[in-house]
């Protein structure tokens, strides 16, 4: 890990978007919070902000040009661990399977978003927030929400990607302080702890963005660039499937288009830039998109990589194992216990897709998670014995206390090799 962190800091040095470091102590650090909560309150006798801050421009810097004054989201500066912000979705019959993830998932720094569509029946979205909020764990550190009023959602529409951004709403609204924001379903699970990824991710500048892009679109011009859908579930409160249109249209001039993975690690200043869009760019590629088949495999790649600030931010990776086709179909396969080694030899965190309850889950969660049935993950926050099926996170300790293990070890080789010279800087955005 050594090693690691010194090639990060090297990282850091060297490129201009990098990690900020300190440079005042917390106690300065403290004073001038207070001042600017102080003044950022006062008010006119109108009641409108004498001086306010968020996103705007100061008299003595007043420009027309407002593009030009809005910047992203400084880089964090909260010490390690890092903070994750976690989407986990799912449709009709997936409550058990979203409960099983989120626990898997579980640490008390964290945040959370669960969602089920709604093709799912009432009672068990509620089945679900029941659980959530009842949880002992989930009502102490209040880190869980639960979407109730649910959206519908179209396999392979652009309601998706609204699922996700309303998601990450609610995360920057919510759930305040995190460093990365990770999309996954009922079909995913990990393949190391949590203590594992926030230790790995601990020496990685909070920048970072780890989403699998390409340029080079192939087929999918023609079968998802040219073609204009409708996705119903933009207007109706039933689903139908994606319909097509008679008419064609052109590759854009305006942007250049990406594809990739729809599943990704990004930062939270490029998720806060997709939420406002200051230079419009996040929305009009959302409404180029919301006719696009498959959009939650370009939108955020194509955003990403037309915005100046954040091209260069990119890991070409998607952080996960996947068994696919060659050439690559629409579903990928299940994965069973005979992929055990395959996922564990890939060294990413995540894998995916499983049926509910696979045996293989339960041999991920005996072998590689020490999860017990019904139980979050142990990590260095729990305290308490496993003796005779007891749950050791039932006693809690210090919740920035990591106990990383072979997870961390295997995902520091993965991470080494997205960043290495061969394959950091030539994959970005080409």
């Amino acid at each position: 890990m050594k090693k690691l962190k010194n090639y990060y800091m090297h990282l850091r040095h060297h490129h201009h978007h990098a990690e900020r470091r300190w440079v005042f102590p917390l106690a300065v650090g403290a004073l001038l919070s207070l001042f600017l909560l102080f003044v950022a309150t006062l008010t006119s006798p109108e009641g409108t902000p004498i001086l306010p801050f968020y996103r705007s421009i100061t008299a003595a810097s007043y420009s027309v040009f407002v593009e030009s004054k809005l910047r992203p989201l400084p880089v964090s500066a909260l010490p390690p661990p890092p903070r994750l912000a976690y989407l986990v979705s799912g449709s009709a019959g997936d409550g058990g399977a979203v409960r099983r993830v989120l626990l898997a998932l579980y640490h008390p720094g964290n945040r959370y978003v669960v969602h089920l569509d709604l093709e799912a029946s009432a009672e068990e979205r509620a089945d679900l927030a029941r659980f959530v909020e009842e949880h002992p764990l989930f009502r102490r550190f209040g880190n869980v929400r639960v979407i109730k009023k649910a959206n519908l959602v179209t396999y392979r529409g652009p309601t998706m990607v609204a699922n996700t951004l309303h998601a990450a709403a609610i995360l920057l609204r919510e759930l305040g302080d995190w460093d990365w924001f990770i999309n996954l379903s009922a079909s995913d699970y990990p393949l190391v702890t949590q203590d594992d990824l926030l230790h790995t991710f601990s020496y990685l500048p909070r920048d970072l963005n780890f989403i699998d892009h390409t340029s080079d679109i192939g087929w999918k011009d023609h079968q998802r660039a040219r073609p204009i859908i409708v996705d119903p579930g933009l207007y109706m409160n039933k689903k139908q499937d994606v319909f097509w249109v008679t008419q064609k249209r052109s590759r854009p001039t305006a942007f250049k288009l990406f594809t990739g993975s729809a599943w990704m690690a990004l930062s939270k200043s490029f998720i806060d830039y997709c939420i406002w869009g200051w230079d419009n760019l996040p929305r009009t590629v959302l409404m180029y998109y919301s006719n696009f088949i498959s959009s939650p495999e370009g939108y955020f790649h194509t955003v990403i990589c037309n915005a100046q600030e954040f091209r260069n931010t990119t890991v070409n990776s998607d952080l996960h194992f996947i068994s696919w086709d060659n050439p690559p179909k629409q579903h990928p396969h299940y994965l069973t216990v005979e992929d055990m080694k395959g996922m564990v030899d890939s060294n990413a965190p995540f894998a995916r897709k499983f049926h509910r309850e696979d045996p293989v889950l339960d041999k991920i969660d005996a072998e590689l998670l020490s999860r017990g049935p019904g139980m979050t993950v142990p990590g260095g926050w729990c305290i308490g014995k496993r003796e005779n099926g007891t749950d050791p996170c039932s006693q809690i300790g210090d919740t920035n206390i990591l106990r990383p293990g072979q997870g961390s070890k295997r995902l520091e080789a993965l991470i080494s090799s997205l960043l290495s010279n061969k394959k950091f800087r030539p994959r970005q955005c080409v």
